[in-house]
């Protein structure tokens, strides 16, 4: 379990950290690189989990084939470059999610959801699957599914910049933001340029996903995520052969949160209530629909949660 938010690990001024990302094996047949939570920093803003995938071959292999499992006190955001993801979840919802559209479940005070590739599916899979830390007043709420097909467009001479959440260069996602938050994705071309505004109040981060770029004169190559800090007015982007990247930020989380599996809480206390909801099938509806086993929440770690930051 880890104990992270508030302000005083915040960078107040711009920085360069980069990170490498983590493999990591997420559902019977995918591995991932986990670039947030790592060992030095576990926050940009309000997001507090992102894991990177492919591109991956799956012509002849299964896919993503992640059974139902639970989330409290978080969004997850869905974004792919390539392949379909099927989402289903106890609200019912049933979704296929094609790159350019964004998946988003608000899991409040709780959900469960499956996510697989459908059959049959394209030969490739690639994206991202991202949370974001819901603020008290809003983690307690009802769980809401939203599945938007069209998003905005930044559009420059060197490339254009697709908002998933908040608001950039006058553009603003549909999806529902319960904190100031940011989150876009650049697809530079070749000998691409683009220039982006940022609010100088959020932190940011910038991960490649695909082909190499520098970011304000920061060399990043795919799957590596550049921490930026904040008191950035805007943000340099190039890359001589193309690429894509996503840049993630928001205002700073106050909040103090506790991260467990697929939990957000506040403390230790709430995450074993959750667990046990979940393995005595006691708080969490079922996924109509699906076909199969549910994922079991691991074992606690022994002994309670002691406070950290959101830096180790």
């Amino acid at each position: 379990m880890s104990r992270l938010g508030g302000l005083v690990d915040v960078a107040p001024r711009p920085v360069a950290e980069v990170f490498a990302g983590k493999q990591v094996a997420l559902g019977e047949s995918t591995v991932v690189r986990r670039v947030l939570p790592n060992l030095g920093r576990r926050l940009v803003g309000p997001w507090c989990f992102v894991d990177h995938y492919g591109p991956d071959d799956v012509a002849d292999r299964p896919g993503m084939q992640v059974p139902p499992h639970p989330h409290i006190g978080l969004q997850t955001v869905s974004w792919l470059l390539a392949g379909e993801v099927h989402h289903q979840d106890s609200l019912g919802s049933d979704a296929l999610i094609r790159p350019g559209q964004l998946g988003l479940m608000s899991a409040g005070a709780g959900i469960a959801h499956a996510e697989h590739s459908p059959v049959p599916h394209p030969a490739l899979l690639h994206g991202v699957q991202l949370w974001v830390a819901l603020p008290d007043a809003a983690r307690h709420g009802g769980p809401v599914w939203e599945h938007h097909e069209t998003l905005p467009l930044v559009r420059e001479s060197g490339g254009t910049a697709t908002v998933l959440m908040g608001t950039l260069a006058g553009a603003t996602s549909p999806g529902t933001s319960y904190s100031p938050t940011i989150g876009a994705e650049v697809d530079l071309g070749p000998d691409g340029e683009m220039l982006l505004p940022l609010e100088p109040e959020f932190e940011h981060a910038a991960l490649a996903m695909s082909g190499s770029a520098e970011v304000d004169g920061t060399r990043l190559e795919p799957g590596a995520l550049l921490y930026l800090g904040c008191g950035r007015r805007d943000l340099r982007l190039r890359s001589p052969e193309g690429a894509r990247l996503l840049l993630l930020g928001g205002a700073p989380f106050e909040e103090r949160i506790v991260m467990w599996w697929n939990f957000v809480a506040r403390d230790n206390d709430e995450i074993v209530a959750a667990r046990s909801r979940w393995n005595d099938r006691a708080g969490f509806a079922d996924v109509p629909g699906f076909d199969g086993y549910r994922l079991p929440a691991p074992a606690l770690p022994p002994g309670r949660l002691r406070p950290g930051g959101s830096t180790r």
